[in-house]
């Protein structure tokens, strides 16, 4: 059943009748739509003209994609100016890339202090493995003036407490201090050799460093009732390899620095057995001074065969306090 509103279907070689709605309607848009598709090319053309003619580098052969449609992939898309084969062009001279690049590591900051710029030599006195190794180290080495021992134990308290164990604690406390004022320090040895090393090596590692100074720590060994410290200096001897006519004056001037400050800091009077009170000894039978061809000299901190300077020795606050006097020595030795 048809309904009365809807028109009928056109027969076929029947005149279309002009009056009926639908088809006005539908010719309307056809032409509407024919006549706006010339006018939107012609608007592409001219848009592709001026986008041509304003590029720096030549016409353009193709509209570019918009950024959502590129052929890049998201890799390429976020590289950064500079990256290898595969990824996004870097970028033309002068363009500012999209990040900064990494910066070069900075150089170490120059050491800062009183002593900067300068090296001293901290010479642990013999090695806690001595005990142990006494056929190398009594092996006989030449120091100029004859020929001694290539190292010796040291000596202990009366509780056994070495000589060895003292002179590195000592020397590691000294090499601190001595850092913290700007020095380099060098030790001949950190308990990391399992004997030794022998005088010879010793002066030498003092010589190679071309050492501003060279401090050899030690602590005496004699008969109770015996106290106090004293500095060894180098006598003038000129004999075999050892020349020590260059290094007299420095090392006295290092030792009388030493003495001093060491006294005032830790309390300790000069060694009331030998120096005449004055806490200096020069002697020519040690190839540590002999050999050496920098201003070198010998602390003996006290004697540990005595109770009350063994009490002194054994004390980690005083070893503390020996350390920065021998430091505050050198430290006025060397113009700090």
């Amino acid at each position: 059943m048809r309904n009365d509103n809807s028109p009928p279907p056109p027969e076929s070689g029947s005149t279309i009748d002009p009056h009926r709605p639908w088809f006005t309607r539908r010719s309307t848009l056809v032409v509407g739509v024919a006549a706006l598709a010339p006018a939107a090319l012609a608007g592409w053309v001219l848009t592709q003209a001026f986008a041509a003619g304003s590029g720096s580098d030549g016409p353009s052969h193709s509209a570019p994609l918009p950024a959502s449609h590129s052929t890049l992939s998201p890799g390429q898309r976020d590289a950064k100016p500079g990256s290898t084969a595969g990824e996004s062009a870097p970028a033309s001279p002068g363009a500012s890339a999209s990040s900064p690049a990494a910066a070069p590591a900075p150089a170490p900051a120059p050491a800062k202090g009183p002593l900067a710029g300068r090296t001293v030599v901290v010479d642990p006195g013999h090695n806690a493995g001595n005990f142990e190794h006494t056929e190398e180290i009594d092996q006989q080495v030449d120091i100029g003036t004859n020929r001694k021992e290539c190292d010796t134990t040291g000596t202990t308290t009366n509780a056994g407490y070495k000589e060895a164990d003292f002179t590195l604690d000592v020397s590691l406390r000294l090499r601190t201090a001595l850092e913290a004022q700007g020095a380099k320090v060098v030790l001949t040895h950190q308990a990391d050799r399992p004997w030794g090393p022998c005088i010879t090596e010793r002066a030498r590692i003092g010589n190679e460093a071309k050492a501003d100074a060279v401090v050899s720590v030690h602590a005496d060994g004699v008969s109770a009732g015996n106290r106090g410290f004293h500095i060894i200096l180098p006598a003038k001897v000129k004999s075999g390899a050892a020349d020590t006519a260059k290094i007299v004056e420095p090392s006295r001037q290092l030792g009388e620095r030493i003495a001093g400050n060491f006294a005032r800091t830790t309390g300790s009077a000069p060694a009331n057995y030998l120096g005449s009170g004055t806490g200096l000894v020069v002697r020519d039978d040690l190839g540590g001074l002999n050999l050496s061809t920098q201003p070198k000299v010998f602390i003996e901190c006290g004697n540990m065969r005595d109770a009350k300077d063994a009490a002194q020795l054994t004390s980690p606050e005083w070893r503390q306090k020996a350390a920065q006097g021998i430091a505050d020595g050198i430290v006025g030795f060397l113009g700090g």
